[in-house]
């Protein structure tokens, strides 16, 4: 069991791990952080947090395991706030879904304890954001992944991942560029679809027409589209060169369909969806294909 938990982001991500390790009987105290002081006294009375700290710094403050639950962006800036009470013997995890940036912001803030610092991917979450949708459960049965560098050290590592697995993780470990180039292709892209899917239809004139006739489909495809704006800013831009690059296989198939439509080519069509359908079908969330 850990003493304290220092809380950097009260929001949905972090108010779910201190729920979740406090149902999993892992801290003690959790002392809790976020810019906007109503977030904190939110967190305070639903009991995500114990105790409300007036800064990043006073969050850390006696804490052995700390998670910065804060966008991307933020990482380093926050990092250089509470690095004067880093020690080697404390645990420093953050939830971004951008690694390799997470990583460069922890070499420069962090610099010689960044052996402190494991970074932590938990492939959940919900297009709702806020400390009052925090849920206990939200981690559990969800893959984790550890992007540790060559100066992780090892206990941390290890902490880490008893953390993650004691929640109900699945958790595997791999190169925080690896991380990024595959999350550009499942994670990213599919919500810069989704955006453009509805800025699409509203940028028609008809588009509120279209958008009452819409069912479940439409609404199953652009559920993500309703994900927090400044937090999806923060990843698109801190991902890119990934991201375009697979934005532009993307446009590619699409290329593809259109022009089997166009040629009227119904075989070619007909073997491009059913590629895509029986992929789909076989898929199985965190298994490898054979």
């Amino acid at each position: 069991m850990f003493e304290q938990l220092g809380l950097i982001g009260c929001g949905l991500m972090g108010g779910s791990f201190a729920l979740a390790m406090k149902k999993a009987g892992l801290v003690k105290r959790v002392v809790g952080y976020s810019k906007s002081p109503s977030t904190t006294d939110r967190a305070r009375q639903m009991g995500v947090i114990d105790v409300e700290a007036p800064s990043a710094l006073l969050a850390v403050a006696g804490a052995d395991v700390v998670l910065l639950a804060v966008p991307v962006a933020a990482t380093e800036a926050t990092l250089k706030a509470i690095k004067h009470l880093v020690t080697p013997q404390m645990l420093i995890m953050d939830v971004g879904s951008t690694k390799a940036d997470v990583v460069q912001a922890a070499r420069r803030a962090l610099r010689d304890q960044v052996g402190s610092f494991v970074p932590a991917h938990p492939i959940t979450g919900r297009e709702v954001s806020g400390v009052e949708h925090a849920e206990a459960d939200l981690y559990s049965g969800r893959q984790v992944i550890l992007t540790p560098t060559e100066r992780t050290l090892t206990v941390q590592l290890q902490k880490a991942g008893e953390i993650w697995t004691a929640l109900g993780c699945r958790v595997s470990s791999m190169s925080p560029e690896s991380h990024d180039a595959a999350f550009a292709a499942v994670s990213h892209l599919p919500h810069v679809l989704a955006f453009a899917m509805m800025n699409s239809i509203t940028g028609q004139n008809e588009g509120d027409e279209f958008l009452s006739l819409a069912g479940p489909g439409f609404r199953d495809f652009t559920r993500i589209a309703a994900s927090d704006p400044k937090v999806w800013r923060d990843i698109l831009l801190s991902n890119r060169e990934e991201l375009i690059a697979q934005s532009k296989l993307f446009r590619q198939a699409l290329h593809n369909i259109e022009e089997a439509m166009e040629k009227s080519d119904s075989q070619s069509l007909e073997d491009m969806l059913t590629l895509a359908s029986e992929t789909r079908a076989h898929w199985r969330m965190g298994a490898k294909r054979k």
